[in-house]
């Protein structure tokens, strides 16, 4: 594994969700839930869910490029969430839950131009992606208890009913970037 780690940043609905399907993804150090693309500092988690801070529930996900590529997480993040919902994700909603892309450089942000424009063409969704592209500017790292919520809590209600089945999609559509088999 290199030690010249790289860092993305992602929103596409509850933190808790892309949280449990990165953290299964070969290539991925470490994946945080937190908060980003607000105004309020060091928001709470029911700050968030108020829907006045800006912010939206996001995912940090630190990663080796030589074994997974920005490009490649990005694949796996638009075949994980609905971006063509404005504001939502199922149920949840809010602009808490908008689909984004916080991009850490100008590649970065070629790229997510580049796969958004290829998601697009390929017609993965009827509707068209509403996923914000937006340059990263700080993220806050959400309170201890939502770290690895689904491995921690897999029965809690929301967790069978909506990451569960999230997670299953993900393994089937990706399998060959998993770290282990299920």
């Amino acid at each position: 594994m290199s030690n010249d780690l790289q860092v993305a940043t992602l929103a596409g609905g509850c933190f808790w969700c892309l949280e449990a399907v990165f953290d299964e993804l070969g290539g991925v150090v470490s994946v945080e839930s937190g908060y980003c693309g607000g105004t309020l500092p060091n928001p709470t988690y029911r700050q968030v869910c108020d829907g006045d801070t800006g912010h939206a529930e996001a995912v940090q996900v630190a990663f080796d490029p030589q074994v997974i590529s920005f490009r490649d997480l990005l694949a796996v993040f638009f075949t994980v969430h609905d971006p063509t919902s404005l504001n939502r994700q199922g149920a949840d909603v809010g602009s808490q839950y908008r689909s984004a892309v916080f991009y850490h450089d100008e590649e970065q942000r070629m790229i997510a131009d580049q796969v958004m424009r290829e998601v697009q063409a390929a017609g993965l969704w009827e509707a068209p992606l509403v996923t914000e592209l937006t340059r990263f500017e700080v993220f806050y790292t959400a309170e201890e208890y939502h770290q690895e919520y689904f491995a921690n809590y897999p029965n809690q209600p929301y967790c069978r009913a909506v990451v569960a089945p999230k997670v299953a999609k993900f393994r089937k559509m990706h399998l060959e970037k998993l770290k282990r088999k299920p």
